[in-house]
């Protein structure tokens, strides 16, 4: 590596991590929030089997598994002003990313839901107590440890396809790096860059991860 190349990865690192904090973190967190939101709504619908309701929230999941967030997005960002709904940037992309993740973290908690034993569901109607109550105090408890390593990954995944903000011109951290790659002519070394950068904060989440699922174990032992 000669020195124009170190001196431009110095140099490029923090005009690409700044973005990363400011932006691709915060983007990935409110849209994995709105999509847990999101998620709880079709997976308790579903449980539920509310005539119609579930139908519509197997539909919604059908949709958007079943198409390109990419898609998705340029839908939102780019095909609603046609029809005169304008949505900026930054809230069309935590739209599309939120609606995409809500629909696989659904399936998530449905099965997670659906894994806990029935007889506990029933001995809360026993006691007296309504749907939404045997949820809230009995079922999701449980499910939620069942469903923590899988929603933490879908966590992980939406820290990576939140780059695809960078194709509606959200400022995040890898339009910076196609920016810089631009200037520079140098996208090889700068995208493998932008990727270290990727592999850190994921890495930084998996250990997290790991410490939360090693509390829920004592805690639930």
């Amino acid at each position: 590596m000669d020195g124009r190349i170190f001196n431009l990865l110095v140099e490029s690192f923090p005009k690409m991590l700044v973005p990363c904090l400011k932006m691709t973190i915060p983007l990935t967190l409110i849209s994995f929030g709105c999509s847990l939101v999101i998620a709880l709504v079709l997976a308790l619908v579903q449980v539920a089997e509310i005539p119609g309701l579930k139908q519509l929230a197997r539909l919604y999941i059908w949709i958007f598994r079943g198409t390109p967030q990419i898609v998705q997005l340029y839908i939102i960002f780019y095909g609603l002003p046609s029809i005169g709904v304008m949505i900026d940037a930054l809230p069309a992309s935590i739209i599309a990313l939120s609606l995409n993740a809500g629909a696989y973290n659904a399936e998530t908690l449905r099965a997670s839901i659906q894994a806990i034993p029935k007889g506990q569901t029933e001995a809360g109607y026993l006691t007296g107590l309504n749907f939404l109550q045997i949820m809230r105090k009995i079922v999701l408890p449980q499910a939620s440890r069942i469903a923590f390593p899988q929603l933490f990954n879908s966590l992980i995944s939406l820290v990576k396809t939140s780059s695809l903000a960078s194709s509606v011109t959200v400022i995040e951290m890898f339009s910076v790096a196609k920016k810089i790659a631009g200037i520079t002519f140098e996208p090889f070394i700068l995208y493998c860059e932008a990727a270290v950068i990727y592999l850190m904060v994921c890495t930084i989440l998996t250990l997290v991860q790991d410490v939360c699922e090693k509390r829920l174990n004592i805690a639930w032992s």
